[in-house]
């Protein structure tokens, strides 16, 4: 008899973000997002810039700002025994003592100011390495002789293995973590905000344009180091550009515009055949330099000012009557 699947880390339903401006005016940043995440699957979120992609994920996390008014649901399970969070809910104390690098880890989008500019990288993972693991990088037996615990050599001696090892599976050089985040490439600081994001060893993982300004061996040594994490049982959410390294990586594909997402697919249908069903995720694809190099016309509509009907309808070549019409 099948088993029945694994209920998901991540449950969201109809979630919607949308920000008080001056005069009464609302822009609608996300309308309607529902989907879920398994344990051992990777959602890749693709779409244009502005399109709501890095607010969905601020919002599963409880940063966005003041203005930001939030509906729906985003439910976060969890395999130890802990309860569930229902993330849009949860207040500031719960989210930062018990979810956020715990039972979601980020991948920032902006590496350069997620990194304190004063510390060095060695000193920003020896940090997260003693809060996150609750001090078991320090060996936890006594000495056989005197019965005492080990002395400070010993402990710091596991602490530094244990952020060489956050290091090296982020990729990141050893040899650079004693510098600090301004002496870094972007490249190199997007590893290093990525190995700080491993450490925790999260169910959930949020990556948000994890491959920005690097060159295309470390984009596919990045989203294979994502991939592992995914593999051994926990769940990955990325946000991408990058259609190539989403094509790698992962097992399902929404694809976002103006705030919605209008295909979600498996992406082994994405990619292959018969493809995706929607002109502008079809355009997407078909602006790749692999495939038929022919950009979509035109530009995205303002979260603002969004039409009353279809909101790709103006970009559109089989837009009818019909798109006339706001989808539900």
């Amino acid at each position: 008899r099948t088993a029945p699947p694994p209920a998901p880390v991540l449950s969201v339903r109809d979630l919607s973000v949308r920000f008080r401006m001056r005069g009464g005016r609302h822009v609608h940043a996300v309308s309607g997002a529902s989907f879920d995440l398994a344990p051992g699957s990777c959602l890749a979120l693709v779409g244009e810039s502005g399109c709501g992609k890095s607010v969905l994920a601020s919002a599963l996390l409880g940063l966005l700002p003041g203005n930001a008014e939030t509906s729906g649901a985003a439910h976060l399970t969890a395999a130890d025994g802990a309860p569930a969070v229902e993330l849009l809910t949860a207040d500031e104390r719960q989210l930062a003592r018990t979810v956020r690098g715990r039972r979601i880890g980020l991948v920032p989008q902006s590496p350069a100011a997620h990194l304190t500019p004063v510390r060095t990288i060695r000193a920003q993972l020896e940090e997260t390495v003693r809060e996150l693991t609750g001090g078991r990088a320090e060996p936890a037996t006594a000495d056989p002789p005197t019965g005492r615990r080990p002395g400070r050599r010993a402990a710091r001696e596991a602490l530094h293995a244990a952020v060489e090892r956050a290091a090296t599976r982020a990729a990141f050089p050893l040899d650079h973590l004693d510098r600090y985040p301004h002496q870094l490439s972007g490249g190199l600081a997007q590893r290093a905000a990525s190995a700080l994001a491993l450490v925790g060893d999260a169910r959930l993982l949020l990556a948000d344009e994890p491959t920005t300004g690097l060159d295309r061996d470390l984009v596919d040594r990045t989203v294979d180091a994502l991939r592992a994490h995914a593999d051994d049982g926990r769940a990955l959410l990325m946000i991408t550009h990058d259609l190539a390294a989403a094509e790698r990586i992962a097992d399902h594909v929404a694809v976002m515009y103006a705030g919605r997402i209008v295909e979600h697919a498996d992406a082994a249908t994405f990619f292959g055949t018969p493809g995706p069903r929607h002109p502008y995720a079809r355009g997407l694809l078909d602006a790749l330099p692999g495939r038929a190099f022919t950009p979509i016309p035109g530009l995205p509509p303002e979260l603002g000012a969004l039409p009353d009907g279809c909101a790709f309808a103006a970009r559109c070549a089989r837009a009818d009557a019909r798109c006339a019409v706001r989808p539900e």
